[in-house]
């Protein structure tokens, strides 16, 4: 693989000067043509020790206008970091729409060095490749431009690097002992280098092997790539928007058109498993109450001192009592342990992202205690029947939402997720009070009435996505409702059974 960057191409001075010019006009207008489209770029920078990564990455910072981009550099996790999942620091640096972020360190170094110096599996290895891989394919299919920068030397012209490196007074600092001992791995971390690549290397996050050994082929192979890149984007969104324009627009779907056909009628999905009936007495609830409260206070604080952290969710039909559950749970946690995460429509920055970019950004540190009161689940319920998101949007998200829950769960967090259910009867019921109370007046919405018009839509969409991903690792609690003290109890004897577990 690597043959085709060690053919010794170079670059003079006066071929360099005569190049760069055009390099960089192309590059500045692709950028400014950028910032008016929904397209991130992200920039992945990696490769050989010695191969001139940062120059080059400073060169791009030099050709291109800064205010449109943002460079990440990645070395060793943080304690921060390390208390939470390992893609948690690359989605929070994620650019918005328009922007160019470059990664000089990404998801690929941790694998790649751990599997070179043997911290690493062969079949974690490629596990870990294989997430990698839908981790970037979730990113493109969501409108990101990946341009991956592969940084080749051959051992001899890496050997030359470092020792060259080391006689420069300016340079000598950048030569570390580490640089010399990955040196005596260079054989296995070639061959660990092409698999990862090889894994990795699709039509929607394609390599580029570049040939460092020369500077300034290096660096004009790489802005050439970038230009490139960005002028096949912007050329295939201008010609979807012609097409758009051309084409009469499509008809207005609406809510029921969005439910597949082929789903089961609501009456006869999991949410008709659910009993709807269960009861507690006020003396028994007054007596279970304070001793679940107990229980997960212990073990909140257990959680705290060893630095297990759990995330509940907590969804469920519209006047169903999550507020009230939530509050039965926070009565029992130490304020300064928890976090209550309200979800509504995203704001422009997080439209500007993945949808999952924001849920990300607000995953817990080791040992707290963080509560999303509605969730990402939203993709695949409000998005989906309002019509919010494409149908290859919502579909796709079941995957991606499995993915996300399943790396929550490997990195130690006690994950809940809780949908409380009511009868339509029930539902109505709670409406009506709430528009006579004064006090309760301000939950109710012309949405919540719309949104009951199209219960048999959501209901359908509740039971799709119960079924697909309710999993092993992250599987839902179904709570009835109806009698909302069942519901706390319910609710406080799951999280405490889920962060017992993980503890």
């Amino acid at each position: 693989m690597f043959e085709t960057a060690e053919l010794g191409r170079k670059l003079s001075k006066e071929e360099y000067a005569e190049a760069l010019p055009a390099v960089r006009a192309r590059l500045l207008a692709a950028q400014l043509a950028l910032r008016t489209t929904k397209v991130p770029v992200i920039v992945v920078i990696a490769g050989a020790d010695g191969s001139g990564k940062g120059d080059t990455v400073n060169r791009l910072l030099e050709w291109l206008d800064p205010r449109g981009v943002e460079t990440n550099v990645f070395g060793p996790r943080t304690d921060e970091e390390r208390d939470r999942p390992a893609a948690w620091r690359f989605w929070r640096t994620l650019p918005a729409r328009g922007r160019i972020g470059i990664f000089f360190g990404s998801w690929y170094t941790e694998p790649v060095l751990k599997r070179t110096t043997g911290k690493m599996g062969g079949a974690r290895f490629e596990a870990e490749l294989a997430r990698v891989a839908f981790f970037e394919e979730s990113l493109a299919k969501d409108g990101a431009l990946f341009v991956k920068c592969w940084f080749h030397l051959s051992k001899e012209a890496q050997k030359k690097r470092l020792r060259k490196a080391e006689k420069d007074p300016e340079g000598r600092f950048k030569v570390t002992r580490l640089d010399w001992k990955h040196f005596g791995r260079y054989d296995r971390f070639t061959k660990v280098a092409e698999r990862a690549i090889r894994a990795t290397d699709t039509g929607e996050a394609p390599w580029t092997i570049v040939e460092a050994a020369d500077d300034r082929w290096r660096d004009l192979a790489v802005g050439r790539a970038l230009a490139e890149a960005l002028e096949a984007r912007l050329a295939s969104v201008k010609e979807a928007d012609e097409k758009r324009a051309a084409a009469s627009p499509p008809p207005r779907k609406t809510a029921r058109a969005t439910r597949p056909g082929r789903s089961a009628p609501a009456r006869d999905g999991v949410l008709s498993t659910i009993d709807l009936g269960r009861t507690v007495s006020d003396e028994d609830y007054r007596k279970e109450l304070p001793r679940l409260q107990e229980r997960l206070s212990k073990l909140a604080c257990e959680g705290h001192r060893k630095g297990v952290s759990s995330v509940a969710v907590f969804e469920g039909s519209d006047a169903a009592g999550k507020g009230g559950a939530i509050r039965r749970v926070t009565w029992a946690l130490d304020a300064r342990l928890y976090r209550v995460i309200p979800i509504a429509a995203p704001t422009d920055e997080e439209r500007a992202h993945h949808y999952l970019w924001r849920f990300w950004r607000h995953v817990p540190p080791g040992g707290s205690f963080t509560i999303y009161d509605r969730s990402w689940y939203g993709r695949v319920l409000v998005e989906r029947v309002e019509g919010f998101a494409k149908e290859e949007e919502w579909r796709r998200a079941y995957l991606e939402i499995n993915d996300f829950e399943t790396q929550l769960v490997e990195s130690g967090i006690a994950l809940s997720k809780l949908w409380l259910h009511i009868s339509p009867e029930e539902q109505l019921r709670r409406f009506r009070e709430r528009e006579t109370v004064e006090w309760k007046k301000h939950k109710i919405t012309d949405e919540d009435w719309r949104n009951r018009e199209k219960r048999d839509a959501y209901e359908g969409a509740i039971d799709e996505m119960v079924a697909r991903t309710s999993t092993r690792d992250a599987p839902w609690t179904l709570v009835a409702a109806t009698d909302k003290k069942a519901a706390r109890l319910a609710v406080l004897s799951t999280l405490s059974d889920r962060l017992e577990e993980a503890l």
